[in-house]
């Protein structure tokens, strides 16, 4: 009969994953589908001229690009280190000689 693996650490690291990247993923969706429909506005100050805008819509396109990739790691890690791996078993050794072709 075969143990099972503790999958504590598993657990934890798509936990740290999820916290780490999940959750800034989502915050940056949701920024980039607001700038993307023009309601977030920047300010910027160059020199002696200073004023404020609606972000271009590519900067919120771009946000949601990166905030897919940063939501897909969480799930990336829990498959990788939750799933059940499936033993290998050793194929069947055949001592016997091949008898001759008739």
């Amino acid at each position: 009969m075969e143990t099972k693996k503790s999958k504590t650490g598993a657990m934890i690291g798509t936990a740290a994953a999820i916290l780490l990247c999940g959750c800034p993923g989502l915050c940056i969706c949701l920024f980039g589908v607001m700038t993307a429909f023009g309601l977030s506005t920047g300010n910027y100050d160059i020199g002696s001229i200073t004023g404020s805008g609606p972000l271009p819509a590519w900067y919120g396109y771009v946000f949601m690009c990166v905030a897919l990739f940063m939501i897909a790691i969480p799930v990336v890690v829990g498959f990788m280190t939750l799933r059940d791996k499936k033993s290998k078993e050793a194929a069947p050794k055949f001592d016997e000689p091949i008898p001759p072709a008739s």
